[in-house]
């Protein structure tokens, strides 16, 4: 199944692989896409990836993990991306793009940082501000503001980033969500962020969102209470979920090949929506069982990307499967 077609509204991928959004930290300290990104999103298009969702895109500039994250904060940014949309377009993908605002742990030098609770995440990340009404309310603009760009970009997929312990997770998080007022409910703020962005983003295109599906602590965000929040919100429009885990709390995880296919087929049961699932995969074999065995809908692999850019097209025969290779690249074909 892994290279069979799949369809979700109007995104038609020519298989079922994506490449997870990997923070690059090569943009300049505006925010701007150079030939860096060009380069490397497109490689991954012609190396036979379905769907390429963008690294984490800042919203704001006090909301980068680091000074060096793309931006999506300013119209000017927009040409940048509609670059690299093209060229995963030009090269047979589909292009997402995940926006983001890394609340209490963003690392820039200016502006304030700002958290659900003044509650730090570690000694290495500055102490954050508590959010008022009104930066929560400027948050959520921002958010409409970069669907808004995404969608003048020409990107397919708007994934909103709930997961690794970022500003939505943030909120959803009991860990670190001590608040009084009505966004202790971290429902409040993920809803009225989805209600912004899907007046801004387009109803065909699809609206995905991220999310950790455990924090491996007791008193942590659990698949089954991740679930009741996507069910609270799903009647906006939300078409997939990108199960993750993990970020909100410094703990040690045990990962291995495919350590999250168990989350992605547990909120999947749970929640009747489609899922990307994945942690570690680089063995094709295994990324094929994921979606043939139904455990998700969509695999994603990341860091065997960065290594092999050609993964795909090179790993396809080993599941029974001779895919079309770049034309100038056929004097390579094993």
């Amino acid at each position: 199944m892994l290279f069979e077609t799949y369809q979700l509204k109007s995104m038609k991928l020519k298989n079922h692989v994506v490449m997870p959004p990997m923070c690059m930290y090569s943009a300049n300290t505006e925010g701007f896409a150079n030939d860096f990104h060009f380069v490397h999103y497109a490689t991954r298009a012609i190396g036979g990836v379905g769907l390429i969702i963008q690294e984490a895109t800042a919203i704001t500039p006090n909301g980068r993990i680091s000074e060096n994250d793309l931006g999506i904060w300013n119209d000017a940014h927009v040409p940048g991306l509609k670059k690299i949309v093209d060229l995963i377009h030009q090269n047979g993908s589909v292009a997402g793009i995940q926006v983001n605002h890394a609340g209490r742990k963003a690392k820039v030098s200016s502006g304030v940082i700002l958290a659900p609770s003044a509650l730090g995440y570690s000694n290495d990340y500055e102490m954050p501000h508590e959010m008022t009404k009104k930066d929560i309310k400027d948050v959520i603009k921002a958010f409409a503001d970069a669907a808004r760009r995404a969608d003048e970009a020409g990107y397919d997929l708007l994934e909103l980033h709930g997961a690794h312990g970022y500003l939505i997770f943030q909120f959803l998080s009991p860990i670190s969500n001590q608040r009084t007022d009505e966004y202790k409910d971290g429902k409040v703020f993920l809803r009225e962020v989805m209600e912004a962005v899907t007046k801004v983003w387009p109803k065909e295109k699809v609206l995905c969102l991220r999310v950790s599906a455990t924090e491996y602590v007791e008193g942590g965000v659990t698949p089954e209470m991740i679930s009741e929040i996507i069910n609270s919100v799903k009647d906006l429009g939300l078409d997939i979920i990108h199960v993750s885990s993990g970020g909100n709390v410094l703990v040690k995880i045990n990962a291995y090949p495919g350590y999250q296919l168990g989350l992605a087929e547990r909120v999947k049961e749970l929640t009747g929506l489609p899922v990307i699932g994945g942690g570690l995969i680089s063995d094709i074999v295994l990324a094929e069982h994921a979606v043939a065995s139904k455990r998700c809908d969509l695999v994603y692999l990341g860091r065997v990307l960065l290594r092999e850019p050609y993964f795909v097209l090179n790993q396809a025969k080993e599941v029974g499967y001779d895919i079309e290779y770049p034309k100038a690249y056929l004097r390579g074909k094993k």
